[in-house]
Formats: C-alpha cells, structure tokens, sequence
C-alpha cells in the first residue's frame, strides 16, 4: 500500500496558493522531475523548482477544479483555474508519486503552447 498522492497533491496546491513555499517542499522528492511541454521546459530537482515557482511573475491565484488519482495511489490528474488578474486560465496537470506519497514527477499543460518569460534560464532547460 502507498501513501496518499492524492492528500500530497492537495497540500501542493494549497501552499502553492499561499506561497507556502516551506510545506510546498515537503511534498516533493529531492530529484523530482518537471515538465512543461508546450515550452519544452524541464525543470530537474527540487531546489531549482522551487526557485522556478518563488520567481514565477505575476500576482496569480490557483483553484483546484478537479483531482483524479488512480487506485494504487501513484498517479494523480488534476484540473485548475489559474487566476491571473480577472483572467482565468485552464491547466491540467499530471503527478507521479513514490511509496512515500511524494511527488516524483510533474507534468503541466497550459491552453496554448507559448514562448517563456525571461529570466528563468538559469533554472530550465529547453528540449
């Protein structure tokens, strides 16, 4: 039996909101794997992740619409809005998780593909 991914993608996303970024840490594997492929960005570690997030631009809000986790407890889907001023944006995103139920893995798709923001490349590589 595994720990629960889906309570740990919960707390993710509520700190994340919060900017929590203390409890956001615990909720990830210390080599977990980000991916955003629609900027073919990959994000390895999660020190870098979370300096990727502490920077993200903007004064945005998330809203968890929908979570759906398989029954062995290691995948999870996720639906959001993401608040952007008085603009929404959907995003699902896809999380894999250890024994533990911590998040190995992360994969987010966004509307649109689109060119990344400046100012992150010390962090990503682009594939």
């Amino acid at each position: 039996m595994t720990a629960d991914l889906r309570a740990t993608v919960e707390t993710y996303w509520t700190a994340a909101d919060k900017r929590d970024w203390a409890t956001f840490a615990t909720t990830l594997v210390e080599d977990v794997l980000y991916d955003l492929p629609q900027t073919r960005e990959r994000i390895r570690g999660r020190e870098r992740y979370l300096q990727f997030n502490r920077e993200y631009p903007g004064d945005w809000r998330v809203r968890v619409e929908r979570i759906v986790a398989d029954r062995d407890g290691r995948q999870v889907a996720v639906r959001t809005l993401f608040a952007v001023g008085p603009e929404e944006l959907p995003a699902i995103h896809f999380f894999t998780g250890d024994e533990q139920g911590r998040i190995v893995e992360i994969t987010d798709f966004w509307p649109e593909p689109y060119e990344p923001p400046a100012g992150r490349e010390h962090l990503v590589e682009r594939y």
